[in-house]
């Protein structure tokens, strides 16, 4: 098969013409020195057809895609987005860090370009919105237009009437505006991510509302749903996933599916049974996965900033400080002596608990960050470490993870052999899964390369801590790809996280903060 690339067409040599001209009806038979060949336009409908008789076509974006943007696509993301070209409906089951979300976008800005689509809806993690997707579209594809849905219902209505390429919208809610968003016959791709954590349960009202999006709008829609851990509880997640996707690879009731998959030891008792995996994969079809052992061209040690929703308490308390500082710093109490410890003031916000001025700890109700924390620690693929400013968060955090993962806990308060016991298992042993700890306590010397990920709960201030605890797992003997992930749900955490990457000094920076804020603070 060769490739015609000034008529974008593919050439085949074949003794039975007609067999391929009588069902494409668009393919030219013609002969070249008595010997018959055939030029088949390579398009979308033609390539497919060709597959289904047997041909090993490639995916026309791999031939007639200039694949925008700053960056070269890896080969992951070249193979997951000509994957994704070619499917209506498909998963996406990529490890994390793989590049699924910039695949699927080249995946849709191709089909938008040759008309085979046309707007996008991208669902996401609340988390995600800004710092992946809508930055993703910003940075790659100058060309789309793009709009965050989020806020109030009467402004998720208002960005949904604006006539761009690419909305994008969170998990919950999409639920406020569901009616509005089936009776959109332009957006004709769903883009479910991490649909693992949004869909996996078909009883929830967040389900029942991103069904109907899909699969109640005529004609159907095309959905891609990605996620890297799609039965992170038990086989039996993967049911409710292929309901949205690809309803007919399953069937029509749960129960069936986990007779099918689980066996039962007593009333309360269920056990995955031995090809329940073998079963999964076949359910979840068609899909591409890669793992990031696999994408050797990927860079070892990648950075991904995720925004979390501040809790109702904690903007107040927010906003309350930032007030109180502003007359501070009108009155010219802040100094450079000072302004670490009134910027740490804000970050404990953040973290969920505050000292305060006799050192009594007080609790902020912070879940959507604690939620976002034990999502990556289901997603990573080795072990993690969840860096804390605080002891008091430090605590905090460890408890509400060891509600579904083995965790132990480092601070300055933990005596030297008992750090050494925890470091000794989690660098050699299956168990802890997670290390939850201060930062400035294990920032020298360490090689924790069983680790794979980084979770900065928070920020610090100090630079050096940042790049010293950050090289904890990227050393000699890592042999995982690292991933090294910033929560931010204040504007002075991403002022600090900016100046960390850029190795600035953070003097001035509360000032800055202090002087800019309007109350806009992720709620």
């Amino acid at each position: 098969m060769l490739i015609w690339h000034e008529k974008k067409a593919l050439v085949l040599k074949s003794r039975e013409p007609a067999r391929i001209t009588n069902i494409i009806p668009t393919a030219k038979a013609f002969t070249v020195k008595g010997i018959p060949y055939v030029a088949v336009p390579h398009k979308i409908a033609e390539t497919k057809v060709l597959r289904n008789l047997g041909f090993d076509a490639p995916a026309p974006i791999r031939e007639h895609y200039d694949w925008p943007g700053r960056y070269t696509p890896f080969a992951a993301q070249r193979e997951a987005a000509a994957f994704l070209s070619m499917y209506d409906r498909a998963f996406n089951l990529s490890e994390l860090g793989t590049g699924k979300s910039l695949a699927s976008l080249w995946a849709y800005d191709y089909l938008r370009s040759i008309g085979h689509l046309h707007k996008v809806l991208i669902v996401s993690p609340l988390s995600t919105l800004e710092r992946t997707w809508a930055d993703e579209v910003f940075q790659h594809f100058p060309h789309l237009q793009y709009a965050v849905l989020y806020g109030s219902k009467q402004k998720r209505e208002k960005m949904l009437k604006t006539d761009v390429d690419v909305y994008i919208i969170n998990h919950d809610g999409l639920q406020i505006i569901e009616p509005l968003l089936a009776d959109r016959p332009d957006i004709d791709l769903i883009i479910i991510d991490e649909i693992a954590q949004a869909a996996r349960n078909a009883g929830t009202d967040r389900w029942k509302a991103i069904n109907k999006v899909i699969n109640r709008h005529k004609p159907t829609r095309a959905c891609w749903g990605m996620t890297g851990t799609p039965t992170p509880n038990a086989p039996t997640d993967a049911w409710a996933q292929c309901r949205l996707i690809s309803p007919s690879n399953v069937p029509p009731y749960f129960n069936r599916f986990k007779g099918q998959v689980m066996r039962q030891l007593s009333q309360f008792q269920w056990l995955p049974r031995p090809d329940a995996t073998d079963i999964v994969r076949e359910v979840m079809q068609p899909s591409v996965r890669f793992t990031r052992d696999e994408c050797v061209d990927l860079p070892p040690l990648m950075y991904e900033t995720r925004q979390v929703a501040l809790t109702k308490e904690q903007n107040k308390a927010y906003k309350e400080m930032v007030a109180r500082m502003r007359t501070e710093a009108d009155n010219g109490e802040i100094t450079a002596v000072n302004e670490a410890v009134k910027m740490g003031k804000l970050v404990q916000i953040a973290c969920g608990v505050v000292y305060s001025n006799d050192k009594t700890e007080l609790t902020i109700p912070s879940s959507p960050r604690i939620e976002e924390t034990r999502e990556i620690v289901r997603q990573a693929e080795g072990k993690v470490i969840v860096f804390v400013p605080y002891v008091s968060s430090v605590n905090m955090v460890a408890d509400e993870l060891r509600k579904d993962f083995t965790v132990e806990v480092i601070h300055g308060g933990v005596k030297k052999e008992e750090r050494d016991r925890i470091f000794g298992a989690f660098q050699k042993s299956k168990e802890p899964r997670v290390i939850v700890a201060q930062p400035a306590a294990m920032s020298h010397g360490l090689t924790l390369t069983s680790a794979s990920t980084i979770i900065w709960y928070s920020c610090v201030t100090s630079n050096e801590v940042f790049e010293q605890a950050n090289g904890r797992i990227n050393r000699p003997g890592q042999k995982m790809n690292n991933f090294i992930i910033m929560l931010e749900g204040t504007p002075v955490e991403k002022r600090i996280y900016s100046r960390l990457r850029n190795k600035q000094k953070m003097q001035g920076a509360l000032l800055d903060e202090v002087k800019a804020h309007r109350g806009s603070v992720m709620a």
